[in-house]
């Protein structure tokens, strides 16, 4: 059985890599509409309140109102130096990659399946018209690919 729970959050970003208008800091509303596999016993699932109590906090704590930032951004170093100038504490999701809607798609699969759910898949929407579908086996794929980037840099160190 598939519970669907959507959620959404404001927050800045920029793709470094990009030579057009999303090379600039710009901010989204984004919509995340989470598909979780449930196992049905008796009447009930899963309470719609369990995943909202666990996945609610996440977003609201690490991403609503908050600058998406790959690490290796130099605009990343920069707030950083603002924030030690100033003593100012800035709101960052920091990724280790482009904070593109993908990657974003990935991070938060990995966060809400280390939560104990078992996502199905996720739809990102960064536009009204824009929507990413994320699914399980695209994790997998990504995670899977991640580790032998992980052996290949052990091996040649």
């Amino acid at each position: 059985m598939i519970i669907q729970k959507s959620y959404k959050f404001y927050a800045a970003h920029r793709n470094e890599q990009l030579p057009d208008k999303c090379h600039n800091l710009h901010g989204h509303r984004y919509g995340v509409d989470c598909f979780f596999e449930v196992e049905r016993d008796g009447a009930l699932s899963t309470l719609f309140g369990d995943f909202d109590a666990k996945i609610e906090p996440l977003i609201k704590q690490n991403y609503d109102h908050s600058f998406i930032v790959n690490q290796n951004d130099p605009l990343h170093e920069t707030m950083l130096e603002h924030e030690k100038r100033t003593g100012e504490n800035l709101r960052m999701k920091v990724l280790g990659f482009p904070s593109t809607v993908e990657n974003i798609a990935f991070q938060l699969f990995g966060e809400i399946t280390e939560l104990g759910f078992f996502l199905n898949r996720l739809e990102v929407r960064e536009t009204d018209t824009s929507v990413i579908q994320y699914t399980r086996e695209d994790w997998v794929a990504d995670c899977r690919r991640d580790l032998q980037q992980l052996e290949e840099e052990t091996k040649s160190s």
